[in-house]
């Protein structure tokens, strides 16, 4: 109980709490991504947001990417910061210009995975990650 008031870091709290954000925000954006990849895939006409002007199938690939792959390497800790890089941008682009004109309340779910994103690309993938395994040795 004596420790629940320090402020000094704690390593292997740091990186359990690292390894639960990972997996936690991963399973989250996939229950996000796996319905666009069934969409992507599916017999279905596509019909989704096209801001780039590349086409509504190109910009529903790249989101698939995003928010299918990516979360699925970020869960198990490979290439994370690039990984979450990408889903920042992701998000900033949802919450800036999907949902701009948007109510708070509809952009509020973006910007929270915005504010994650930007903490693990900031921090890495923390020691419970295939990143630290790869990396041990050339650091």
């Amino acid at each position: 109980m004596k420790n629940s008031y320090t402020t000094s870091l704690n390593l292997p709290a740091t990186d359990y709490g690292l390894l639960f954000l990972r997996i936690a925000i991963a399973a989250l954006m996939l229950s996000h991504g796996l319905p666009k990849l069934l969409m992507l895939f599916g017999p279905e006409e596509i019909s989704f947001a096209d801001p780039f002007g590349i086409g509504q199938v190109a910009t529903l690939t790249l989101t698939v990417f995003a928010e299918v792959i990516c979360s699925l390497l970020i869960g198990i800790g490979l290439a994370t910061r690039l990984a979450s890089l990408t889903l920042l941008i992701t998000m900033a682009f949802a919450f800036i210009v999907i949902h701009g004109n948007d109510p708070f309340q509809a952009k509020e779910l973006a910007m929270l995975y915005l504010v994650v994103y930007t903490f693990i690309t900031i921090t890495g993938s923390g020691k419970y990650a295939l990143d630290h395994y790869f990396l041990k040795n050339k650091i």
